[in-house]
């Protein structure tokens, strides 16, 4: 029976190496190369079209279950054609002039016919103190959510300040402010793929020093990329997959860096088979066995990650883990598949200058990260400790974090009209003018719900109750600014007294309320998601290390990572950006990504260290992993935190806060983290980690039993 063990393992090993022969054989090469030739070709025009897929009205961003969504679905009883409010603001400080509110009144009747709007303008109104005048037009907000608004708006706007004769001019309200962040979202899929592209080719130069080599990678994540819109399109379109915005621009970043990622490494292991191999076939075939498994493992710690987002609240949130996921598994068969066959095609000259010939010595093993291993090793507890303690001191800045959302004017990076506008009419009307609450009951005790909501402090106003089918709805004006806290906590009083109103069934809906009600919601998901997604690494990584003690020590040190990138980024946002606060998804969002991706860069060390440690021991494997990954993972590292930084070139405060949050993390991760903290810990704690399979146990007992239990 003992000898039988060997056998079995050589077998397997054999299995498994030609298994990964199949896309780099001498025919396999030029199959999978056609096959993917015809998958871009079919496509590409699908991928295409993904922007046109887009849902971006309210409802694919907000919670499902809240009161404000059913608010929204009830409400096109009333009207069948969802619209947003537009507010034109006029205002003259010294005081209106009898020509101001005459050409306010002209404006009305020409904005009736603006595009896309729908229903009665109403107004001029003048402000109590007469030094400003608001008109509120209804636009149609159609099938294409915000993208709609923006023609309307831009009449408006045109429209106001042709004739303002002195005045300044401006729209606010819902449309105003959907309409700039349709404007701000403009491009992004292009610009975000151009900005990209672009940080990747010259960190891949000079990653790669390789004139030509650098275009493998890149022509695979592009493949991937096509790939994947293509597959997420026919999804949004038949298959009910909500896709928005910032999703379909997360997507971009993911699918490029993820990929660029696995595509180092394997290229990596491969220049290292190849001075083993004389046969540049056999060379990528073990390259795939050996590198396959941590690329596999890491991929799949991201698709779990992301999926673990299904069970959120937020419409938004639940929408962009399929997302993800797809475009990571499209990228990994891309990486596993297209980019071999490209390598072995182009033969060993794709590396040229720098050809690594056959018989030749790796220089890793002699290289920069192998002299910073040594030194760690010689005073490993040191070190960790005081690492440790290091990233610990980063965490400070979380005593600032303020993911309470952001109101109107702190969600942009600058100043649109909309902002501007709504600090004109706050200065002159009540706060909520233009924002008002949306109330739903039933038609037989309107008036009693109408009367609990006016009686209620921080309501300015409400209007007459319209009905339909035994429903009634009205509106509710707030005396604060719709975004503010104090305009929040008067809702909570307003569905308190209007839900107290026996058999009324009522409903409190409106732009206040969505923040409010999205707010709760992306706390419940941070609730959540957060221990599933580590629990669900934890498996993962157990699986793969076949231990208990080095995933709890990872994932340790992902979340020590986490919070260090927090605390750092919160105290930019604040003291550097100027930025008011954090969105609601935004300690979410970065904790998926940094912990999906941060452990990736802990799967590609370990595995190496595992696989060294079986021939050396621990201690010496961990130096030799460190020494064989050093140098790729430090590239990886680098090409990914600056493909998610070029989310901050957006001008959208959310998206520009979890770039650079998980920029800074990912860079924490490969040059802290991963190459001086784990590694550290891993001698200190030598075979002990790797408890309780074999490895753990001395190498004396470990010689006695069958080889193979490593």
């Amino acid at each position: 029976m003992t000898a039988s063990r060997p056998t079995a393992r050589t077998a397997a090993t054999t299995i498994a190496t030609r298994l990964a022969a199949l896309p780099c054989g001498r025919r396999g090469k030029w199959v999978v190369l056609a096959v993917w030739l015809i998958l871009l070709v079919a496509t590409g025009p699908l991928a295409g079209k993904l922007m046109g897929a887009e849902d971006n009205q309210a409802s694919s961003w907000l919670p499902g279950n809240a009161e404000s969504t059913k608010v929204l679905n009830e409400q096109r009883a009333f009207q069948p054609i969802e619209t947003a409010q537009a507010v034109v603001v006029y205002d003259r400080p010294g005081g209106l002039t009898p020509a101001d509110r005459a050409q306010g009144a002209r404006d009305a009747v020409t904005f009736a016919t603006a595009p896309h709007v729908l229903g009665p303008v109403v107004g001029p109104v003048v402000s109590g103190d007469g030094q400003a005048m608001q008109t509120i037009v209804p636009i149609d907000v159609g099938t294409n959510g915000w993208n709609d608004l923006r023609p309307a708006v831009d009449s408006l706007r045109a429209t106001a300040a042709a004739d303002s004769h002195g005045m300044t001019t401006h729209v606010t309200g819902p449309a105003g402010v959907g309409a700039d962040q349709a404007k701000a979202f403009a491009g992004i899929d292009s610009s975000l793929l151009a900005a990209t592209v672009s940080v990747v080719i010259i960190l891949l130069l000079l990653t790669y020093r390789s004139p030509v080599l650098w275009t493998l990678p890149l022509i695979s994540a592009a493949g991937a990329l096509v790939v994947s819109e293509a597959v997420i399109y026919l999804l949004a379109k038949h298959a009910g997959l909500t896709v928005n915005a910032q999703s379909a621009g997360i997507l971009v970043v993911l699918v490029l860096g993820a990929g660029t990622d696995y595509a180092l490494l394997l290229t990596a292991r491969y220049r290292e088979e190849l001075r083993r191999h004389e046969d540049r076939h056999e060379a990528m075939a073990f390259a795939l066995h050996r590198a396959g498994p941590a690329i596999l493992a890491s991929s799949a710690t991201v698709v779990a990650s992301m999926l673990c987002l299904l069970i959120a609240e937020m419409n938004s949130t639940r929408g962009l883990g399929p997302v993800c996921a797809i475009g990571v598994l499209v990228a990994l068969t891309a990486m596993l598949t297209l980019l071999p066959a490209l390598l072995v095609i182009m033969g060993r000259w794709v590396f040229w200058p720098v050809r690594p010939a056959y018989g030749t010595a790796e220089p890793t093993k002699t290289g920069r990260w192998a002299h910073i291993g040594a030194w760690i090793a010689r005073r490993p507890r040191k070190v960790w400790v005081g690492t440790a303690l290091a990233l610990a001191a980063c965490c400070a800045g979380l005593v600032s974090l303020n993911a309470n959302g952001l109101g109107t004017a702190a969600s942009f990076t600058g100043t649109p009209d909309s902002v501007v506008g709504q600090q004109v009419l706050e200065q002159h009307f009540p706060g909520g003018t233009g924002s008002p609450l949306t109330v739903i009951s039933t038609a037989a005790d309107a008036g009693a719900v109408r009367a609990a909501a006016q009686s209620t402090p921080g309501v300015a106003g409400t209007s007459v109750p319209v009905t339909h089918a035994g429903q009634a709805l009205f509106q509710a004006t707030l005396t604060d600014p719709p975004d503010s806290q104090a305009a929040k906590d008067t809702v909570d009083r307003v569905r308190t007294a209007v839900h107290a109103v026996p058999g009324a069934d009522a409903k409190v809906g409106g732009n206040t309320a969505v923040i409010l009600d999205a707010g709760r919601a992306a706390g419940n998901d941070n609730r959540a998601i957060i221990p599933l997604v580590l629990g669900v690494v934890l498996v993962i990584l157990a699986l793969l290390l076949r231990a208990v003690t080095a995933p709890l020590v990872l994932i340790a040190t992902v979340v020590l990572s986490y919070a260090a990138a927090l605390g750092i980024s919160v105290l930019f946002f604040e003291h550097v950006f100027g930025f008011q606060g954090e969105d609601n998804a935004f300690p979410l969002f970065v904790f998926v990504f940094l912990v999906a991706l941060g452990i990736d860069y802990n799967i590609f060390l370990m595995t190496r260290v595992r696989e060294e440690s079986a021939h050396r021991g621990t201690r010496q494997g961990a130096v030799a992993g460190l020494a064989a990954t050093g140098g790729v993972i430090t590239s990886a590292g680098l090409i990914l935190a600056s493909t998610f930084a070029v989310l901050g070139t957006l001008p959208v405060v959310g998206l520009a806060e979890i770039g650079f949050a998980v920029a800074l993390g990912v860079l924490i991760d490969t040059l802290v983290v991963r190459s001086v903290l784990v590694t550290a810990l891993t001698v200190d704690l030598g075979r002990h980690i790797w408890w309780p399979s074999p490895l753990s146990r001395p190498a004396d007992v470990r010689q006695m039993e069958p080889s193979g239990h490593a």
